[in-house]
């Protein structure tokens, strides 16, 4: 479950996803959109979780599956949780670049702080950190951090990580329906997006099944607002508010290909269905993995997804 996809990304092209994270999620943050869900298991402390010599040898196999239209365009460490609580980061993207793809990195910032956390992602060649607020009050409320984790902290790691990073440097602005999309909201954002100088600024709006249900998109309005101030104050933005496409790469193994995704990356319906006929599969297989208690069906914004369920969570609701 290291590898999966690759899936068809809005910044990246064709990416390979890398989860460096096993198990259930482990993060510094609980953020109310989360497509993953809610933390359950909270940290801030960095692990030693896979040898940088697994996470090699489980990529290269499954790009050895892939057909040459899979090819994916990026290696990208987006985790089950917080990649950067991988103390072995740095050791894996290194062995990783042994593949001559480019390595990105998903990262919520909250560890920049850290002088190894920043050297680890000095390697890679894409990074992406999270700004989702300028506001101390918002990013407690939206974010929901670890407790011994401070915005200040966050703010300085944000700042010093950006003045030093010479890959392509983008931020993520995930906005929600009334927490951080109001005008004062936004310009105080825009500011503190304005002091990192990414090379590109994403707008996001909830798509996937979040943590909170009574997490909802802002407005097509607010997003034009959104968009007219990022660009008044010089910041090179881009939305991203649709869906991303079905064509997801396949190994030839449907039930690692659908647990791998969707332990990270919530699979649409319509997704699904191509992702079975591409396996040469029928949905025996998906209902089989459903009957398991493996992934779960959910309803979002009217469409269907799948998501992982783990045991513990499973049996919980057997109860």
């Amino acid at each position: 479950m290291i590898s999966f996809g690759p899936v068809p990304s809005r910044r990246l092209g064709k990416s390979l996803g890398v989860n460096n994270i096993p198990g259930e999620k482990k993060c510094t943050y609980s953020c109310i959109y989360c497509q993953v869900g809610v933390t359950k298991h909270y940290l801030s402390a960095r692990e030693s979780f896979y040898d940088p010599s697994v996470i090699f040898n489980e990529v290269n196999h499954h790009l050895e599956k892939l057909s040459v239209n899979d090819k994916p365009d990026y290696l990208t460490f987006v985790a089950n949780g917080e990649p950067t609580l991988d103390i072995n980061l740095g050791k894996s993207i290194i062995e990783l670049k042994k593949l001559n793809i480019p390595i990105a990195v998903i990262t919520n910032a909250s560890l920049l702080y850290d002088p190894q956390v920043c050297s680890d992602l000095m390697q890679a060649d894409w990074i992406s950190v999270k700004i989702d607020t300028g506001s101390e009050s918002i990013w407690k409320k939206l974010n929901r951090p670890l407790h011994n984790i401070s915005f200040e902290a966050y703010l300085k790691g944000l700042d010093v990580f950006s003045k030093s990073f010479k890959g392509f440097l983008a931020s993520e602005t995930m906005l929600v329906r009334g927490v951080n999309d109001s005008t004062e909201d936004l310009n105080e954002t825009t500011e503190l997006i304005q002091s990192v100088a990414p090379s590109t600024a994403y707008i996001l709006i909830p798509t996937r099944p979040p943590a909170l249900s009574s997490v909802e998109p802002p407005s097509e309005t607010v997003i034009n607002e959104a968009y007219q101030i990022f660009s008044e104050k010089g910041i090179k933005c881009k939305l991203i508010l649709g869906f991303e496409g079905t064509d997801t790469g396949f190994t030839g193994n449907a039930i690692d290909d659908i647990i791998n995704i969707c332990t990270v990356h919530p699979i649409r319906e319509d997704t699904m269905l191509e992702l079975l006929k591409k396996n040469n599969t029928d949905v025996f297989v998906l209902e089989s993995l459903l009957f398991d208690g493996k992934i779960k069906k959910v309803s979002y914004n009217s469409k269907l997804f799948y998501i992982r369920q783990f045991r513990d969570d499973y049996f919980s609701k057997k109860k």
